[in-house]
């Protein structure tokens, strides 16, 4: 688009503002959206990209001013409201925090301890039993022993586990979460 036309174009939007605001106006469903729409083209002329000819002038600045109010509308709905924003602001944080985190590898460390101290056969029910998910019947067969004696084992494993633990964090201080203590 030559100078000629850019200038030529801007002067007639400004002769044709007044019917072209009132067009958009009812296009757009607010004189205010028309008049940025309107102001948007004017801007907009000057970085046109070259164009041969326009047949009809008014109705080129016309479609400009609805794309741009197109364009506009669909920025605005990409961006968030405030409330928008604080909603995503209160929303809870999942991941644990430094001292859940501590506590956790805490009472990893103390279970794993407490698994190495069980007797070699209680062990090996237990993780089998637990861990591997192996039926009981079969693991019974496995040891010659009765599905009961494994029950057995594996409750007194868990309660000398259960011991362990409760030992270690009593030891360690982490029998209580800081953040539910009161100040008084």
């Amino acid at each position: 688009m030559s100078d000629v036309n850019r200038a030529n174009l801007r002067d007639l939007l400004v002769l044709n503002y007044d019917s072209l605001n009132q067009k958009l106006a009812s296009r757009l469903g607010s004189s205010e959206n028309a008049r940025e729409a309107l102001h948007d083209a004017y801007l907009h002329l000057e970085k046109a990209t070259p164009a041969e000819s326009i047949r009809n002038p008014c109705a080129y600045l016309f479609r400009i001013a609805l794309n741009l109010a197109a364009d506009r509308r669909r920025g605005e709905a990409r961006r968030l409201t405030s409330s928008e924003v604080d909603a995503l602001l209160d929303i809870a944080d999942e991941a644990p925090d430094p001292y859940r985190v501590t506590e956790a590898r805490s009472e990893l460390r103390a279970l794993d301890r407490a698994l190495k101290e069980l007797p070699e056969r209680r062990r090996s029910i237990l993780i089998a039993a637990l861990i591997q998910k192996i039926p009981r019947k079969a693991i019974a067969k496995r040891y010659g022993v009765t599905v009961r004696t494994i029950d057995f084992e594996v409750q007194r494993a868990l309660e000398f586990g259960a011991r362990r633990l409760n030992e270690v964090l009593g030891q360690s201080g982490f029998e209580s979460d800081p953040s539910e203590s009161s100040i008084d």
